[in-house]
């Protein structure tokens, strides 16, 4: 039985829940989420959202760090536009009831606090829990509105366009997608669909992310026929927790922000070596530089200690840091934690323009999965949540702007085959690629890159792709085999993007191009598909 509903969101995070939102008084919504809406990488956010609330602060200089970070690649009008956006974003949170940390002595009353590459305090933040904040706010908050229907335990498998059933025009129709434990697929078809699935750092080794972050919705925008940008540009989070039990837990960066140091295992500090920012600096500067030490000693870790400061200042500022290592036997107030880098966030992804509308019509792509031109070649820390809140409202704006006639009516779509496939007996085949991708992209194409790495992780993506495709015209699909098909497409678009770019510039550092080039204007790394359309002006 198909499902129609106005509007389709895939992804329940900070973007595709606070879209819902704006949408639900006046649309039906059906919201698709891989697992409970609490797995995704919002939920685990730590640190906070970066916006203009302090009288000392200012739009112009939050652009300026933004773009700074950025290794001159931001598009300076969606900074201004997302920057100047921000304070409504936070007090649009604060309308669904997020907790923010409260400072009386601050007007508004919320505390501040500073993160790398920020001239200011303006960091708002819940503790250290701000994802979990907003995620379990918002959570409740589309629970109980009766416009919205949630779907979890439901994984996107593909876009349904006008072009893949043979018509002249080409607006998105809907997605197939797989119930996880019913295991079938159903056509879910809306007027309008909206890719809010995250990031893709689960394509390496070491991540901070959940296991949900594959790389689905760029995948499959991808194959649907949408330009991909600067998907080279892979953000690595300086400081997770390093500890063979402590699966993906990022140490936030907030802690830097209020005197955490880095330190070699002999406890001298570092950072004031590679920028006069010491810890403060930028995240691809301070990841370079650990991933540097460690390889320079054969350390296995480098530490951030905070034990100088006050116990109670960290216990109550860090409670989920500080219990977190507890658990695991360290004591944050009176030794250092272990830390390595680990894959943290996609700045490239899906082109969208300032509306989050895709090159397909009907199609949009908001926060981690979508390429706004927000953050360049170095995300700035904090931005990401930003982002999130500020395309999704311009988003909802755009389709609440455009008027409905029976011509936007969708028909029904063609039921999805399975007459000519059959249960796999070989996961071996998939347990095993998806070791072979992780690996080969941390060791090919992680903090340091050269050319010879590049092109042998091409090669090896290029078998995977073979492997896959056959696997996947001849067997049911499973959340475990749509996962594998999507990350090595994303490995590939990262692979491509990295081998195109004859430079070192924010988050991609190749030893045969050290230096930035500076001959000419820098320039976005654009993927065409091959079954591009040019979008027909409305």
């Amino acid at each position: 039985m198909q499902i129609y509903n106005d509007i389709l969101i895939i992804g329940g995070g900070a973007a595709g829940l606070s879209l819902a939102l704006r949408l639900a008084n006046t649309h039906t919504i059906s919201l698709i989420s891989k697992g409970k809406l609490t797995e995704g990488s919002t939920y685990y956010a730590q640190g906070g959202i970066a916006a203009v609330l302090d009288q000392n602060d200012s739009f112009a200089e939050h652009i300026a760090d933004t773009l700074n970070a950025g290794g001159d690649l931001c598009d300076p009008e969606v900074v201004r536009f997302t920057i100047e956006h921000g304070p409504e974003s936070i007090q649009w949170l604060i309308d669904q009831g997020v907790p923010f940390t409260e400072d009386s002595n601050h007007e508004p009353p919320y505390h501040l606090t500073r993160e790398g590459g920020h001239s200011h305090r303006r960091i708002v933040h819940a503790a250290d829990a701000t994802g979990q904040a907003v995620e379990s706010t918002l959570d409740q908050r589309v629970r109980q509105h009766p416009n919205i229907h949630l779907y979890e335990q439901h994984i996107a498998v593909d876009l349904i366009t006008e072009q893949k059933l043979g018509r002249n025009d080409n607006r998105c129709l809907g997605a197939y997608v797989l119930d996880r434990k019913a295991g079938h697929v159903r056509a879910f078809r809306s007027r309008f669909v909206i890719i809010a699935t995250g990031g893709a750092s689960k394509v390496y080794l070491y991540t901070s992310n959940p296991d949900t972050s594959t790389g689905d919705g760029i995948a499959m925008a991808w194959r649907a026929g949408c330009r991909v940008a600067n998907m080279e540009f892979n953000q690595f989070h300086p400081t997770c927790l390093y500890h063979p039990e402590a699966k993906s837990f990022l140490v936030t960066e907030a802690i830097r922000g209020e005197g955490g140091l880095l330190k070699l295992p002999d406890g001298t500090r570092f950072m004031d070596r590679f920028d006069p920012r010491g810890e403060l600096a930028p995240r691809d500067i301070v990841a370079r530089a650990i991933d540097h030490e460690m390889k320079r000693l054969g350390s296995e870790c480098v530490y951030l200690d905070i034990s100088h400061r006050p116990a109670d200042f960290i216990r109550e500022h860090f409670p989920t840091v500080y219990q977190r290592c507890l658990d695991f036997g360290i004591d944050i107030t009176k030794e250092p934690i272990p830390v390595v880098p680990a894959a943290h966030y996609t700045c490239g992804g899906i082109m969208t323009d300032l509306n989050g509308e895709t090159d397909i019509k009907g199609l949009y792509a908001v926060g981690e999965t979508a390429f706004t031109g927000l953050h360049g070649a170095n995300r700035m820390a904090s931005n990401s949540i930003l982002e999130c809140l500020v395309f999704a409202k311009a988003a909802a704006e755009h389709i609440l702007n455009q008027s409905v006639d029976a011509s936007s009516e969708i028909d029904s779509l063609p039921e999805w085959d399975e007459s000519r496939v059959t249960d796999s007996d070989e996961e071996v085949v998939v347990t095993h690629n998806w070791h072979e991708l992780r690996t080969f992209m941390w060791d090919y194409v992680g903090i340091v890159r050269t050319d010879k790495r590049l092109q042998r992780a091409q090669r090896r993506v290029n078998l995977l792709k073979t492997e896959i495709k056959e696997y996947y015209g001849n067997f049911r699909v499973t959340n475990d085999l749509l996962e594998l098909r999507n990350l090595t497409d994303v490995a590939d678009l990262i692979i491509q993007c990295a081998m195109h770019r004859k430079e070192s510039r924010g988050l991609h550092y190749t030893l045969d191009y050290p230096t930035t080039d500076d001959s000419q204007p820098p320039q976005d790394t654009i993927l065409i598909p091959a079954n591009f359309v040019a979008k027909h002006s409305a």
